[in-house]
């Protein structure tokens, strides 16, 4: 299964829309580009396997497998991407600003639905992030 991030990105924040099968899941919510920083940037363009994880701090979320020159990059709740994460993706109900949104635990919790339904399957989730723009923007 190949869920689909496609983004837009602002000096504030990236911004983006989590799609399955062209249906709308959440929006989410990243750092700004910041030419692959180590937590200080969202993460680059690609296509990046899925797995469950759990930790005391976030609960039940996903963790990006293989990110170059990264670690530990989660799908996890966050109230405020600027100061709660560091390159993770936050998925949100309703946008409330560039690198802003609310209601993350419940469009998280969408997220795990269906991840947990394909692992169901025996199937693969991957994620794969896009932009509509050129890359001369960032």
């Amino acid at each position: 299964m190949e869920l689909v991030l496609t983004r837009l990105y602002k000096k504030e924040g990236t911004i983006g829309t989590l799609t399955l099968n062209g249906h709308f899941i959440c929006f989410t919510v990243e750092l700004p580009w910041h030419k692959k920083q180590k937590n200080r940037s969202c993460i680059p363009e690609g296509s990046y396997e899925l797995k469950a994880r759990y930790s005391q701090r976030f609960k039940n979320h996903l963790h990006l497998q293989y990110v170059k020159g990264k670690s530990l990059i989660l799908m996890i709740p966050a109230s405020n991407v600027k100061t709660e994460i560091q390159g993770c993706i936050v998925p949100v109900q309703q946008l409330t600003g560039i690198g802003k949104g609310i209601y993350t635990k419940l469009a998280l919790d969408k997220v795990l639905s269906i991840f947990h339904q394909a692992s169901e399957k025996n199937e693969k989730v991957v994620l794969t992030i896009n932009s509509n723009q050129n890359e001369d923007y960032r």
